[in-house]
């Protein structure tokens, strides 16, 4: 082991503050005089990027944390860190920004696909495995964002006011088991109870106090906001850099004898003891692991975490007498495999739900329509319809140029979406140009361009667009990169190819240099009525149909306004549903959305961001080769509008979290309204009793039994209740479970109670109420037959 203590000797003041901040976006500084190698750090948490957007080096895209968490399978859940662990080696990546952990507190939040579930335990014992599975490649995670950055809005500067039982015993519940052994932590941008993150006693105690965390606390990106206080504070590296906010500031800080240089050797202490674990200072890791087949890891995941909530014995489709399937719906042909923001990867292929099927049952069985549309605003052009006008290969010309118009920077990129951060972008750029020879098929189309700043667009030279876009009101952090605002115009197309030339000149910032530009096409339905009506006549002349239903907007940086299917959607399943009765909706969202037709067609899965073998998946779950494993792990809404839906948007500054430990399922079964889907729900092609429930010392047996004709899946939850409790409570928590694969006949599962889960924050630490709690078995939060007695203290 690296004696981190002699290596710290060797240098200065000066010298230890320059490793504190980021070398640049992505990267730690280096100190050769120490041995000490710059690391890479690289988003997450379904893959790893590397240091660039770039679509020339691919990523594996795993499916979205929802349907890992929707999995309840902590064995998957170390087998999905150990896959982005490989993928990180493979990239020269040391650092993973994940897993993402903070709670479903709302459904409307943009970053809900990126965490786990509403519930601390099972949120926090998922994310435990993947740590696990991440960092046996000797790549550290970074569990983020401490703590309770729960919703988009105003994140840079909300101030979140929780209640000390609600914010230790649900939102720093899930981080407990986490950091005991992840090697690094990523504050959060809000702050909590008046303190901003970077700079909040929350980093002391608990985190490197009573936790013992002995690894590094980064910052999120340029949330690190004075010198002195974040100093002080268990804040230990500020991302990117290098950053004016410590630098000579706190040097000169330190000399003047306002902040001890011993809290600057502490922190520098973390950050080589962090280095000496991934490999950047001393001898490298040793030999990975074997790593597994990522993309078929990814189709299993898929498949692991799709729910099934309704089934009215439609599915399992069989492929042996299915003649012909309408497949209908915009995320048919253009599925949504991942979130936006700071999660998104590039992955080398797509599977969508209309390619697996095909595959599966071939091209004459699988008619499609596309019934609404989706996506909205400007969308890549595809890479086969578009050819680079100096190669001659797929894709597009990037150039930057300076105001004079010399040429800065050029690259031949594949993709017509393209992204810039950091050093990546030239110093003295004034704008950037994307040109392509675009295979448009005949008749009119609406392109153009989306991006913030002046945009001019031509087509074969005539000019389409001259015109500037600006971001929202309100808009916050990473707006600019993640759903950059667009402007598209007509254009009239006989069938032969057109030259495209894009130019934009984008903000750039000194401190945090970004651009973000797309050159594409907006999808126009000139009748959505006859659209809806030709999708329902092609589904009625089929043997079956599948609907593929989904959300157009969820990403970093902001939050949803409502949770209805966007556009035309709810009208298409309905029309379809009457055409056909063995219609079948797949729900392709990271999120909770309304179902309103829900009891009116035959069957509904959630398939979430299901990953670059999203399609696989589908035709798999579809056809019975694999059971959609899946259990909610997030309560669905009925309506949206009921109390136990709760906002993530501030008053003047401050939100608020009035609901206590009533949160998620809590909220539920507290104001007895009903949701569309509880939390835990999830049916298989199986069926299943409970039999028995015993308890046994402090764990519990349940015995079950395979009532149906084929193996399955089913996960055992067990609960706990207190009546008369001299504590205010949730009505009921979640304790344990078990996640149980069985062929027909009876089984028996142990399922390990945890003491934590009998434990409250009496406002100075941690008590446990002597006398009787009620221990409740099965199947979701609502469906809990069996009972027995458990005594504490």
């Amino acid at each position: 082991m690296t004696d981190v203590d002699a290596l710290l000797g060797r240098l200065d003041l000066p010298a230890k503050v320059r490793l504190l901040t980021g070398a640049d976006f992505w990267s730690t500084v280096a100190e050769p005089a120490i041995g000490l190698r710059r690391m890479v750090l690289s988003d997450g948490p379904a893959g790893v990027r590397g240091e660039s957007f770039d679509e020339r080096d691919p990523s594996l895209s795993l499916p979205s944390p929802t349907a890992l968490g929707a999995t309840w399978d902590t064995d998957l859940a170390r087998r999905y860190g150990a896959a982005l662990g490989a993928e990180a080696r493979r990239q020269g990546v040391h650092v993973v920004l994940g897993p993402t952990i903070n709670l479903h507190r709302t459904p409307f939040g943009g970053r809900h696909f990126e965490a786990l579930s509403e519930d601390p335990t099972l949120t926090g014992a998922l994310a435990a495995s993947y740590v696990d599975g991440l960092q046996s490649h000797g790549v550290a995670a970074t569990p983020k964002h401490y703590v309770a950055n729960d919703a988009e809005t105003d994140r840079f500067t909300v101030d979140n006011r929780i209640g000390t039982r609600a914010l230790h015993e649900r939102y720093l519940a899930a981080f407990e088991p986490v950091v005991a052994r992840a090697w690094a932590v990523m504050s959060a941008y809000n702050a909590v109870n008046g303190a901003t993150m970077s700079e909040n006693p929350l980093l002391d105690e608990p985190l490197t106090g009573t936790w013992a965390f002995d690894g590094l606390v980064m910052s999120d990106w340029g949330a690190v906001r004075t010198t002195e206080a974040s100093a002080l504070a268990a804040q230990h590296l500020i991302m990117p850099g290098p950053s004016p906010v410590w630098g000579d500031r706190l040097v000169a800080a330190v000399r003047a004898g306002r902040v001890p240089e011993s809290v600057v050797d502490d922190k520098v202490r973390r950050l080589l003891r962090l280095a000496s674990r991934v490999g950047a200072l001393g001898p490298p890791p040793s030999a990975d692991p074997t790593a597994e087949d990522g993309r078929a890891f990814a189709r299993e995941v898929a498949a692991a975490g799709t729910v099934l909530v309704r089934n009215t014995s439609e599915l399992p489709w069989d492929a042996g007498t299915i003649r012909s399937v309408a497949v209908l719906g915009h995320g048919a042909s253009l599925a949504r495999t991942q979130g936006g923001g700071s999660a998104t990867v590039r992955p080398s292929a797509v599977v969508s739900p209309l390619d697996g099927l095909r595959a599966a049952l071939g091209d004459d069985v699988v008619r499609y329509r596309m019934g609404a549309r989706v996506a909205e605003g400007v969308q890549p052009f595809a890479q086969a319809t578009i050819t680079n006008p100096v190669t001659g290969g797929q894709g597009v010309r990037a150039v930057f140029r300076d105001a004079d118009g010399t040429e800065l920077l050029a690259q031949d990129r594949l993709a017509s979406t393209l992204v810039w951060l950091g050093p990546e972008v030239p110093a003295g750029t004034d704008h950037v140009e994307l040109r392509a020879r675009w295979a448009a098929p005949a008749g009119t189309h609406r392109v153009g361009g989306a991006g913030v700043g002046a945009m001019t667009l031509t087509a074969d030279g005539i000019t389409l667009l001259d015109t500037t876009t600006t971001l929202p009101d309100g808009a916050g952090p990473g707006a600019e990169i993640f759903e950059p605002p667009g402007a598209t115009a007509p254009l009239d197309t006989a069938g032969d190819p057109v030259d495209l030339a894009l130019r934009l000149r984008p903000r750039v910032s000194s401190s945090l240099p970004a651009v973000a530009v797309t050159l594409g096409e907006e999808i126009v339905v000139d009748d959505p009525e006859a659209e809806i009506a030709a999708a329902a006549e092609l589904a009625a002349g089929s043997d079956v149909a599948l609907v593929v239903v989904g959300t157009d907007v969820e990403s970093e940086g902001t939050d949803r306004t409502s949770l209805a299917l966007p556009g035309h959607q709810d009208a298409l399943v309905r029309a379809v549903a009457r055409a056909n009765p063995h219609t079948v909706v797949l729900v392709n969202t990271g999120a909770p959305v309304l179902l309103p037709w829900r009891d009116e067609v035959a069957a509904v899965l959630l398939g979430w961001f299901g990953g670059e073998r999203f399609g696989e998946a589908v035709a798999d779950v579809l056809l019975g080769e694999r059971e959609p494993g899946g259990r909610l792990p997030t309560t669905w809404p009925a309506t949206g509008s009921e109390s136990a839906v709760l906002t993530g948007v501030p008053d003047d500054g401050v939100l608020r979290y009035e609901e206590g430990l009533h949160a998620g399922y809590a909220g539920w079964l507290r104001s007895g309204e009903v949701p569309a889907y509880p939390f835990g729900h999830g049916l298989g092609y199986t069926s299943w009793t409970l039999d028995a429930l015993t308890v046994d010392g402090p764990d519990v047996t349940v015995a079950l039994t395979n009532t149906g004709t084929r193996a399955g899946r089913q996960v055992v939850q067990v609960y706990l209740s207190r009546d008369d409790s001299s504590v205010e409570r949730p009505a009921r928590w979640l304790a344990g479970w078990a996640v149980v694969d069985a062929g027909p006949g009876g089984t028996t599962v142990r399922v390990p109670i945890d003491a934590r889960a009998f434990r409250h924050h009496d406002g100075s630490g941690w008590a446990v109420e002597p006398g009787e709690f009620t221990v409740h078995a099965g199947f979701s939060v609502t469906d809990t037959p069996l009972t027995a007695r458990i005594l504490t203290g």
